[in-house]
């Protein structure tokens, strides 16, 4: 998984990983109200990194916890999914709106190799105060410039340089006039 190389899924080692990880989301979805926000001591003991000031809002969704690393001050809204099959570093002051995705596991292209579990893992990064609008897709491989904007719904395909707005479906540059 962490070589950028084909790897099954289903191998009972990472099923294990999983578990620990939907724990640990768990224990901070159920959070009372006035904690929203804050991380469990689980998932923020499993992260990779979590930066001072950095917070999640339930409900969240992590595919391992220790692939993702966030800045200070990062923030990421109610629905958020990070499946970090491969690092996921966010730069200090990113704000993610609701129900942003982040997929860096990639399935196998034939119906066999997807039956076997089989999956590439590819990073991605987000610079630093970017802002990723609602219910944007961001594919693994990609890398998100500092001070860049991702639009609601974009889905991110592509690298996107920094100081730059992206839309639509595949993202693109929102032309300057």
């Amino acid at each position: 998984m962490a070589a950028g190389e084909w790897y099954t899924c289903l191998d009972p080692e990472l099923e294990a990983l999983r578990i620990v990880a939907r724990d640990a989301v768990f224990e901070h979805n159920s959070l009372p109200p006035r904690r929203r926000g804050d991380m469990g001591s689980a998932l923020k003991s499993l992260l990779g990194a979590a930066g001072e000031g950095a917070r999640i809002e339930a409900p969240f969704h992590c595919a391992y916890g220790f692939n993702l690393f966030l800045g200070d001050g990062v923030f990421l809204n109610a629905g958020c999914t990070v499946l970090d099959t491969a690092p996921v570093r966010i730069g200090k002051g990113t704000l993610l709106g609701p129900n942003v995705q982040i997929y860096c596991a990639e399935h196998h292209k034939e119906a066999a190799g997807r039956q076997a579990g089989l999956e590439i893992a590819k990073p991605v990064e987000i610079g630093e105060n970017a802002w990723i609008g609602g219910s944007a897709i961001i594919l693994g491989g990609v890398s998100i410039g500092d001070g860049a904007n991702v639009g609601a719904g974009a889905v991110v395909t592509r690298h996107v340089p920094d100081n730059t707005t992206v839309v639509g479906n595949p993202a693109r540059p929102v032309k300057r006039g």
